[in-house]
């Protein structure tokens, strides 16, 4: 018994306890944006985890709707059978964020010894979780991820295989050949 309470005793001591935890999206969620992020928009989105560098979906979708570094994050145009729609983005970070008890028992213990803490900084780690989270307008401002949009399930299907090129293009400018050439496969 004594042996157990020992234990115990070191797992707690040298274990984190999870503050905040990001979600853990497989493959993508369509949801009210402002559900998943507070200073998002009220409006339904269609999200994922974003596995590349930062920005690197901006510099994406300017090579490949060729805006000049114009307007890139906001109502940019595309076309699904003869509609025009606009597409918004946002990058947004989730952290996982743990408390560490054992540097917090230390520095305690070094305080009440008369002496500087000297993991002050270290008590709670953050690692950085990115998602892309993707709003859609047809030309009548409205929703078009919302359930009862009419061309929902095109709406979706396009974005799926935008997050697709996305994921799996390392040069963009094979996303600008492919626009311009449709007979290129990859």
């Amino acid at each position: 018994m004594k042996s157990f309470i020992y234990f115990l005793l070191l797992v707690f001591t040298t274990s984190c306890i999870p503050l905040r935890i990001a979600p853990s999206i497989k493959n993508e969620k369509i949801m009210l944006a402002k559900k998943f992020k507070r200073k998002l928009p009220k409006e339904y989105a269609y999200i994922f985890e974003d596995t590349k560098e930062a920005n690197e979906f901006y510099y994406y979708i300017n090579t490949k709707f060729q805006l000049d570094y114009q307007d890139v994050e906001f109502n940019v145009p595309f076309q699904i059978d003869d509609q025009t729609y606009y597409l918004s983005f946002h990058e947004v970070e989730i952290p996982d964020k743990t408390f560490n008890i054992l540097l917090w028992l230390i520095d305690t213990k070094r305080q009440s010894n008369g002496n500087d803490p000297i993991f002050e900084d270290s008590y709670v780690s953050r690692i950085g979780n990115w998602y892309l989270v993707l709003t859609v307008r047809d030309e009548h401002i409205e929703d078009c991820l919302k359930p009862d949009y009419l061309k929902r399930i095109q709406v979706i299907s396009y974005l799926k295989n935008l997050k697709h090129e996305y994921l799996t293009t390392q040069n963009y400018l094979d996303v600008l050949l492919k626009a311009k050439n449709p007979n290129l496969k990859n």
